[in-house]
């Protein structure tokens, strides 16, 4: 089935959107839960909460992609899930290291001010992205969107584990580079 015809499901109250979104994109959901938590079943519920909220958001919005808004709701969920079970401690999982990573390009949001922006923040990113070699977006957008870690990223790409660090590292540097001068206080 289609996108539209499962969004149409949703839209229609029809309990096999349900059953439409997990044969098309249960794996895909599963996977992005899994890599952030590390865990079968706190990821198995993170995708069964990712088609409730799906529930709850489609009759208000009508998504222009299907599997980013599952990908998006799932990861949203997946990092809530795991702060939660990381309240009172430092996990050592990929997560950990990925958001560690990422730490010296982005600051917290601590007030009004920040959190619009937030906005300006993410669009500066996306555009910054785009304009990445192919594989390296494919690296970066893997490491910190799904959260791969720097083995998987190596393996698929079929170089060294530390080419890929070291590519990483130069891109967080330039990602930097480039919100600076832009003016993001980091």
């Amino acid at each position: 089935m289609d996108d539209n015809g499962i969004i149409q499901l949703y839209w229609d109250r029809n309990d096999q959107a349900i059953k439409a979104t997990s044969d098309k994109y249960g794996r895909y959901c599963k996977t992005i839960a899994k890599n952030i938590l590390g865990n079968e079943e706190d990821a198995e519920e993170c995708v069964n909460d990712t088609y409730l909220n799906a529930w709850n958001a489609m009759p208000t919005h009508w998504p222009e992609q299907l599997v980013t808004f599952l990908g998006k709701i799932t990861r949203n969920l997946s990092f809530n899930k795991y702060k939660y079970n990381h309240a009172e401690k430092r996990g050592c999982g990929e997560i950990t290291l990925v958001l560690d990573e990422l730490a010296d390009c982005v600051s917290d949001i601590d007030n009004v001010e920040q959190i619009i922006d937030c906005q300006e923040l993410k669009k500066a990113i996306n555009s910054f992205v785009r304009n990445l070699s192919t594989e390296k977006r494919n690296i970066f957008v893997r490491r910190y969107w799904y959260a791969d870690s720097v083995s998987e990223i190596a393996r698929d790409y079929k170089i060294l584990p530390g080419t890929v660090s070291k590519t990483l590292e130069r891109t967080r540097k330039q990602l930097k580079v480039y919100l600076i001068e832009r003016g993001f206080e980091l």
